[in-house]
């Protein structure tokens, strides 16, 4: 099988990489598992600390149509597109949003189409598709009212991803994603960074600041078990997703006062007093437009996976690290 992951230089499409390359098989055309015999590995920046000889490396912008020509060829069995302008970013920089979040979507999906081949493809979205008065436990088939530039160019895709399924160009699933944490590597521009970084920075000895009130709730999800579930995600059957291939991602439900908690029960009191309560109003706006609770029956009934715990989370991100 040959396999591309765009967006492979940041750390959950580098992580995916490499525990693809260790398991060494993957659901291919014949719905059997194959062997994986090559990774392209794309990002504007190259993805580093690779040897295997399986490893392709291009350094390059998806949305330049060149780039995206030499990623999607022929011997393209499946594609994991996890590139993106985070949330902050996005909606900062409209225009550079709409051409990584939205035209590149589309120019990959053209050129899947343009192929014939009906490539397999993992699309990640985001809880950010939601917004606006919402029930305190987001139901599958809650309507999309996204209350930022990055969660309506998410949504947007969501909907090209299901319609080139539709239509036969290829095989989608579209993982809707919960704020990843604990991530790894230094704070980006992500409103959501803060979730990561209450917890890393103090465990590294640093101070943090959470821009957001102690009872804010967040559906969160492990790098450990993402990778899990996007394995499985690309895995699954087709029949499985029935007329729709948006499905929103089992996780946890927790505040903001519990991971700090859980943080002091894992790392002490001396770790979570590095963290500094100062509210920014940017932050929480785009923030608590999201849910922080779903139902996810029907991702359960499919066989995706949570996290049992917030302890647990916190634990293995310092075992992954320490191990690092």
């Amino acid at each position: 099988m040959h396999i591309v992951i765009a967006g492979a230089a940041g750390f959950l499409g580098n992580k995916l990489a490499r525990t693809l390359l260790d398991v060494g098989t993957l659901i291919g055309p014949s719905g059997q598992p194959e062997k994986i015999t090559r990774m392209t590995l794309v990002d504007v920046v190259a993805p580093v600390g690779f040897s295997d000889s399986r490893v392709e490396i291009i350094e390059g912008d998806i949305s330049d149509p060149k780039i995206v020509d030499a990623i999607i060829i022929p011997s393209i069995d499946s594609i994991f597109h996890l590139a993106a302008i985070v949330s902050g970013h996005a909606e900062v920089d409209f225009d550079l949003g709409m051409k990584i979040n939205f035209d590149a979507t589309r120019q990959i999906l053209d050129r899947a189409r343009a192929l014939g081949t009906q490539p397999r493809m993992v699309f990640t979205s985001s809880v950010a598709v939601f917004g606006g008065d919402l029930p305190a436990k987001v139901p599958d088939n809650m309507g999309l009212m996204p209350q930022s530039s990055y969660g309506a160019q998410k949504a947007m895709c969501e909907l090209l991803v299901n319609d080139y399924s539709r239509r036969g160009y290829i095989d989608g699933r579209v993982l809707r994603m919960p704020t990843i944490s604990v991530r790894p590597g230094v704070p980006n521009k992500a409103a959501s960074s803060f979730a990561s970084g209450i917890l890393r920075e103090p465990i590294n000895g640093q101070n943090a600041v959470c821009p957001v009130s102690s009872d804010t709730r967040l559906w969160l999800m492990s790098p450990r078990q993402a990778v899990q579930n996007l394995i499985y995600g690309h895995n699954v059957d087709a029949t499985q997703f029935a007329n729709s291939r948006i499905v929103s991602l089992p996780g946890l439900s927790v505040t903001v006062r519990e991971m700090v908690d859980a943080l002091e029960s894992v790392a002490g009191t001396e770790v979570t007093q590095r963290i500094q309560w100062i509210e920014d109003d940017a932050v929480k706006r785009i923030v608590n437009s999201w849910p922080g609770d779903f139902e996810a029956t029907r991702a359960k009934a499919m066989g995706f996976t949570a996290d049992t715990d917030f302890i647990s989370v916190i634990r293995a991100h310092i075992q992954d690290e320490s191990a690092a």
